[in-house]
């Protein structure tokens, strides 16, 4: 699939790589892993001077000679004599970004950690006495977000503070899914789409997956997914495990529970029998990995609280392959997929909703836009976009057929929330399928 999207990330980078012509530059860019930063990366620096150098598990040794064998045949760099230490590679070419300005790309940067954790207070100090001299665009790029965070954000880490930039990259919007979906599968319906977005969560790795294997219907995405050998099926755990490190188990136990419906943290704790409030901070501030969710106009400190998994193919991933994953030894994707096709409608509801929530951002109309319940989820609400400005809001309701969807009862569950939205223009809505 050919590269799209991405135009205002490729502005960034160009900005940075002007600017680095003056003084050198560090930029760190953080993704989860299939987002497509090294991609992005390589169409940024096409046509100009750069090195990439890709931070792999073996000995420091061994990624030196490789990282020189690079750069003598993309740089024509001289070297004399052995370089066994990172950090020795590192202040000859700060010292070349004296003579001449070039990109140095370090992908996986955070691997260092298991090669040598010495390597960032080196690079720190060298960083420190050469920079102003040097010209330098130095690009660093981890998938592995909380040991990133940890590198540039811990004020304890020599590194922290040094980068002037950094980019995380995220999904595709809808818009530009619903772009793809029409380009590559001109004749596509609805729930194409709504599967599309579902399924992939606007991760590229697994748009392009579909794309290249003409793979863009609903029953199509599905044969791809839950056949032996697809990469979907041990996806989640290749993604997360690294993350969560040994503890995976209680983590994945309350993300497969989240996927099934058991979003509030007593629901969580009833099943598991412990207290989960910790973990679930983690999730949500230090991996990014779940939101936590609030009616809207609800005071910061409410208890009134769902969590809800970010990444939508995650989500699948944990409610029908992970929860299932004895068929999945066993080789029975037949019995999966049988669950897929029978739970879908139920599943998708949420997704749908979700799909016009971010459709609306995506319109610059409203300042905030969520959903509204009140107490032991009373009265739920899909969809509260409101502008303060213009006192107007919106208030929608999401049904997969549009003659499910009742204006009257909307109104009726709204009651108490309008009384929110004194002086407020307000519009009644619904939203199915067809207005994909």
């Amino acid at each position: 699939m050919e590269f799209i999207d991405r135009e205002k990330e490729l502005e960034s980078l160009n900005r940075i790589r002007e600017l680095s012509q003056q003084r050198s530059m560090m930029t760190f860019i953080v993704g989860r892993r299939r987002i497509g930063k090294t991609r992005l990366i390589r169409e940024s620096v096409k046509g100009v001077k750069y090195l990439y150098f890709f931070v792999s598990r073996k000995e420091e040794r061994l990624l030196c000679e490789e990282f020189i064998e690079i750069a003598r045949n993309e740089m024509g760099l001289e070297i004399f004599g052995e370089i066994s230490q990172f950090k020795d590679l590192f202040a000859l070419l700060m010292s070349k970004a004296k003579k001449e300005h070039f990109t140095l790309v370090i992908d996986e940067f955070q691997e260092f950690m298991g090669v040598n954790p010495s390597v960032f207070s080196d690079m720190q100090n060298i960083w420190d006495s050469k920079k102003e001299e040097a010209r330098m665009n130095l690009v660093l790029c981890g998938s592995i977000y909380s040991m990133m965070q940890r590198i540039f954000e811990d004020s304890k880490e020599p590194l922290f503070g040094r980068a002037d930039e950094r980019l995380t990259i995220g999904p595709f919007s809808v818009d530009v899914l619903k772009e793809i979906m029409s380009k590559y599968h001109p004749g596509h319906q609805a729930l194409d789409l709504l599967s599309f977005y579902i399924f992939t969560g606007g991760v590229p790795k697994y748009v392009e997956l579909f794309v290249d294997k003409n793979c863009l219907s609903h029953s199509a995405m599905l044969d791809e997914m839950l056949r032996p050998g697809s990469l979907f099926l041990d996806e989640g755990r290749n993604v997360l495990i690294e993350e969560f490190g040994k503890n995976y188990g209680i983590y994945f136990s309350i993300l497969a529970l989240v996927a099934a419906g058991k979003t509030t943290r007593s629901q969580i704790e009833s099943v598991l029998q412990k207290d989960v409030g910790g973990y679930l901070d983690k999730l949500e501030n230090e991996y990014h990995i779940i939101d936590k969710v609030r009616p809207v106009f609800s005071k910061p400190g409410s208890r009134n609280v769902n969590y809800f998994i970010k990444d939508n193919f995650l989500n699948f991933w944990f409610r029908f392959i992970y929860k299932y994953r004895g068929a999945v030894e066993i080789g029975n994707l037949a019995f999966i997929r049988q669950i897929v096709e029978r739970d879908f409608n139920t599943y998708s509801g949420y997704f749908l909703e979700k799909y016009f929530r971010e459709k609306l951002a995506l319109n610059g109309e409203y300042a905030m836009i969520g959903s509204y319940w009140e107490k032991g989820n009373a009265n739920e609400i899909d969809i509260v976009a409101v502008n303060p400005v213009e006192k107007k809001a919106l208030i929608a309701e999401v049904k997969l057929q549009p003659q499910n969807i009742s204006i009257p009862l909307l109104k009726e569950k709204a009651k108490a929330l309008t009384k929110k939205l004194g002086g407020y223009r307000i519009t009644y809505k619904g939203f199915s399928l067809e207005d994909l």
